[in-house]
């Protein structure tokens, strides 16, 4: 049933550039209407905002599990699945299954899985399940380490027009390795790999998506010297983008001291200089998205010895105040924010939703950026707390959410 048509009043409207201004926005039919210095209609529903900032909802790229509870709590209205998922998503079936399986408080985009059973040697049945709804083509939480196979992926799916989601890491390099190769992994006798295997995996991939004509999206990436390789493909007008989580530009390898199994994440936390990097590639633009990387992982995954913990956190809670971070340091502003979090992974999905526009999606989200709370993994929505950001102060709170022009939270 179609919401009848509502007004949000009295906010600071989040646009495309520049800071938010004050206006309302006015919502029919699941749409935005209009927005800006306008008057509710009669007979709209009001939801005054009382000065709260009005921004879309977040878009998450490339998430684990669908933990609906968390994403609204994060102001999430749409999450893009990864194909790792059991069974995997390899098959149209599965994929139009997952397809519906939010509906109608949260839309969720699956990522049909590059090859049969993500193994990395044959290829999966993408067209089929692009008809079947899958937004875009994955490798899942792996890399595909025949280059024979991944240039026949691109080039089937620069035909397809689907972005391809990569995991950047060269697996014959980072083996069983659990930390990033420097002092602290030394220190603490953890099996580790050299932080080029991250460039090594993404200068090969944007070589063959060159050839392909392909258009690609690295989901992670976490080194200044893969940051370089985005950087200069994006130059040179390749069709490259690239996303971090918020661990790899809030946090150091430094954190693994303690054997703390909720900063067991792939890739694994950088070196400082590394982190740095990431905030830079955020400021300068080469970095197109920031998403959870959503995995709650419960006590028997990760009450283990930490090389055989499983890798992962639950991200969807804290994705929007660790980004307002960026704000708050200068790094980014309120604009370029939801850019990261929203609009741009709402363009690589190909759906029409992360903006405030006229003609987009309904769905959006009513926050106080300056709501102070604290990070407790024991009380968090997700289906498990493992989060790296136990106890920390943040700021950021979601007030109300609304999906399609329906209050859901």
């Amino acid at each position: 049933m179609i919401a009848r048509p509502l007004t949000i009043t009295g906010g600071r409207l989040v646009l495309a550039e520049g800071a938010p201004v004050p206006g309302a926005l006015r919502c029919e039919g699941g749409r935005i209407a209009a927005l800006g210095d306008i008057a509710p209609q009669p007979g709209d529903e009001i939801f005054d905002a009382k000065g709260a900032v009005v921004a879309p909802g977040l878009v998450d790229l490339g998430v684990f599990a669908i933990d609906k509870p968390a994403f609204h709590f994060g102001g999430i209205t749409r999450a893009g699945l990864m194909p790792d998922q059991s069974p995997p998503l390899d098959h149209p079936a599965r994929v139009r299954f997952a397809a519906q399986s939010g509906k109608p408080d949260l839309w969720v985009h699956p990522l049909a899985a590059a090859t049969r059973g993500l193994e990395g040697t044959e290829l999966a049945e993408l067209a089929l399940m692009r008809d079947a709804g899958a937004r875009a083509v994955s490798t899942g939480r792996g890399w595909i380490a025949d280059s024979g196979v991944m240039l026949r992926l691109l080039r089937y799916c620069a035909m397809l027009g689907l972005v391809v989601v990569c995991h950047a890491e060269d697996a014959g390099i980072t083996g069983n390795a659990v930390a990033t190769a420097g002092d602290v992994a030394t220190r603490l006798g953890l099996p580790s790999a050299p932080a080029e295997a991250e460039a090594l995996a993404v200068a090969r991939d944007i070589a063959l998506a060159e050839l392909a004509g392909a258009q690609i999206h690295f989901r992670q990436v976490t080194t200044a010297r893969a940051l370089d390789l985005v950087r200069g493909a994006k130059a040179r007008g390749l069709k490259v983008t690239a996303g971090v989580t918020p661990a790899h530009f809030m946090l150091s390898d430094l954190e693994l001291v303690g054997f703390r199994t909720f900063c067991r994440l792939s890739p694994p936390l950088r070196q400082e200089a590394d982190r740095k990097a990431v905030i830079a590639a955020i400021a300068d633009g080469t970095i197109d998205v920031i998403s959870s990387g959503h995995d709650p992982r419960g006590p028997e995954d990760k009450r283990l010895p930490f090389a055989d913990a499983e890798p992962g956190m639950a991200g969807a809670e804290t994705l929007l105040p660790l980004t307002l971070t960026l704000v708050r340091d200068g790094v980014i502003d309120m604009a370029r924010a939801f850019a990261l979090l929203a609009a741009n992974p709402a363009r690589l999905l190909g759906v029409a939703a992360g903006v405030l526009e006229p003609g987009r999606e309904a769905d959006v989200a009513i926050l106080d950026p300056a709501r102070p709370w604290i990070v407790n993994s024991a009380k968090m929505a997700a289906a498990a707390g493992n989060t790296p950001f136990d106890r920390r102060p943040v700021e950021g709170r979601v007030l109300a959410l609304f999906k399609g022009g329906k209050q859901i939270s």
